[in-house]
Order: C-alpha cells, then structure tokens, then sequence
C-alpha cells in the first residue's frame, strides 16, 4: 500500500478523510502546514486551535504527524499575488493560486522529503484515469453543494496523479454523521468560509497594513468621463459592486471599470454589467491536452456563481475566448473561468478582458 500524507487542517472534512484511508490500509501520516508566520499564528487563535485539532485527531488514529513550515512560500507566492492583483485593480481567487503552489507543489515536495508516495486532502472533488487517454482527469464532488473542483482546476497531470480525494464520493452529512460516531473531536466544527490570512473578510485593510501603505484615492467617474465624486481608496472596490459608494444619485450605479494609472473608477447602471463573452489566458487544461477547436461547454466565472451553457475557442498565445449563450453579470479580471464537460473539468484560466 502507498504511504499517503493527509494534509490536515483541523477541520472535520480532512480528518474524515484520514479516518477513511486508515479503514482502507494506507500507511498514513497527518501533514498540517503553517502558512503565517509565527507572530501570525499567535494573533489569529482560531489558527493556532486548528493545528491543535488536527494533532489531536492524529494522535486518535494513532498516525505519525507533522507540521511543515512554509510561510515564506506562502506569502512570497500567494499574499503576494492576492496584493498585486488588488493593487493592478483586478479580483484574485487566492485559493486557487494556494492549491498549485502550495497544498499541491510545495507540501507534495515536503511529502517527497519524507517518504510519502501521494496526498490526501478533504476536498470535495474527485480524481480519476482515463483508460483511453491515460490522462488524469478532475471531476466533481458528489455534493454539488459543496463541490470544489473550481478551486482545483489548476492542478496538473503530475499532481492529479498523486492526489486522493477520499470525500469525493459523499455528501457533507454523511461526513459530520461518520465524524460523530467515530468520536472526533471537529465533527460539529463550523466550515471556514474566509480566505485564511484576512480571516475578518477585510481585504483592503489586510493589503494596507502588509504593505504600509495607504490605498489612493481617485475620482469616480461616469461612462462618459464626468466626475461623480471621491472614492475611499482603489482597492476598497471591486467590479460590480453597489454597496459602500456613498453617491447621492437618483439611479442606483455599480462598478463597471477601474483604472490603475488615474486610480479612478467607472460607475454605471446594472445593464452594463452584462456580457456574452471573456477572454482568458493562463490557461490549465486537464481532460484534453490542448484547445485545437472550438468546443461546447458549461462555465463558471466565480465559485459563487451558476455555470452556463458557452463555446469556448481557442486563441493566439494559449488564449480563449468563451462565448455564452446567455448573458453573464460582472465578468471580472482575475477570477478564474473553469469550464466544464457535463461532470469533468475541461481545463480554466483566469479572466483577462
């Protein structure tokens, strides 16, 4: 049997997952990752309770644990991307990013060091080979619910070929019910549902208190260029967004653009939100090699979001462009378009125009 590291997080998703590999004979190990640094790990205590959880679950199964320091990976990788992105005025799914470099590359390479052959994870997605193709291929959890394929779209061949995902095939229920009666200690344990480093949800006050820097202000604009008004700080405002503009006006106005070199943000009524298209670059395909053609598909443009019906095609430099069939609200530059084939992911790219 290969000797498998779960990495765990404290929660109950991944310590089910270690709870079923033990009953299927894996030699396992729990691996849980310090991704802030130690200062960090001191001021957020819900951190530092995770870590104690998953180590408490591990010494229940009676499974060597470990804990792996890769914080500096993290924050010159993914905080600083989260950071850049913001500030260059797009919308970054950190998670995502997370998962290549780090719960997938990095952790796979720690794992490596230590004798491991593949990881687990609580993820609710699943793993499978092609029998024809011989490609790994990356398929939805069987919680549509819970399913997060989306943030896993970017793993590659090599990764999806050492990955397990024991709660592929159930549903959150099921997890909690095995859980329970098997005594862990996180079976009620509330689902994280922030990014990990801005627990509080506030991105802009998270970005300018790692850079030191105040976010500048700038004008907000109509379509036509006229000045609206004074914004609080480029950063505070992503595309679509209502709430939080503080503009007496008689139609209610949403963000439509914003402009990194002025600082200035382009407000409008919500029809202007809608598109039938995006183009999207860095793109990952996992159930066939390469876009050769144009393909029927179903996408999403944001986890959060109901996948619609699209053709997507191939353009020069390895980009697409995904045409819907119907209207899409708020398309924004760098979130993640993941396309699908009924249950399997296609592939995806982050959103460029």
């Amino acid at each position: 049997m290969a000797h498998v590291f779960v990495g765990m997080s404290g929660g109950v998703d991944s310590s089910v997952a270690a709870l079923l590999l033990q009953r299927e004979g894996y030699q396992l190990s729990g691996i849980n990752l310090c991704l802030l640094r130690r200062s960090e790990c001191a001021e957020d205590r819900s951190g530092t309770a995770d870590a104690e959880d998953a180590r408490a679950v591990a010494a229940r199964l009676g499974i060597p644990f470990h804990t792996v320091e890769l914080s500096e990976q993290f924050r010159e990788t993914v905080i600083r991307n989260f950071i850049e992105e913001y500030e260059a005025g797009r919308t970054p799914n950190p998670c995502i990013l997370c998962n290549r470099t780090i719960k997938f590359g990095a952790m796979l390479d720690e794992i490596w060091k230590l004798g491991g052959d593949c990881v687990a994870t609580g993820h609710y997605a699943q793993v499978m080979q092609d029998p024809e193709t011989g490609r790994w291929l990356l398929k939805r959890g069987a919680d549509r619910r819970k399913d997060q394929s989306y943030f896993l779209y970017r793993l590659t061949q090599e990764q999806l070929s050492r990955t397990l995902f024991p709660l592929g095939g159930l549903e959150k229920e099921q997890v909690r019910r095995i859980a329970e009666e098997n005594g862990l200690i996180n079976a009620n344990k509330r689902d994280s549902q922030d990014i990990c480093f801005v627990p509080d949800g506030d991105y802009a006050a998270f970005i300018e208190r790692t850079t030191g820097k105040v976010s500048p202000t700038g004008d907000f604009l109509d379509a036509e260029g006229r000045v609206l008004g004074r914004h609080k700080g480029f950063i505070r405002y992503t595309k679509g967004q209502h709430k939080g503009l503080g503009l007496p006006t008689a139609e209610p106005l949403y963000v439509l653009r914003k402009d990194p070199d002025s600082c200035a943000i382009c407000l409008g009524p919500d029809s202007d939100l809608w598109t039938n298209e995006l183009v999207a670059e860095e793109m990952n395909w996992i159930s066939i090699p390469a876009l050769t053609e144009p393909i029927r598909v179903t996408a999403k443009t944001r986890y959060s979001h109901r996948e619609s019906a699209a053709v997507v095609e191939p353009l020069a430099e390895g980009r697409v462009r995904v045409v819907f069939d119907e209207p899409q609200r708020a398309v924004t530059a760098g979130q993640a378009a993941v396309l699908y084939d009924g249950e399997l992911v296609v592939g995806g790219g982050t959103i460029c125009e």
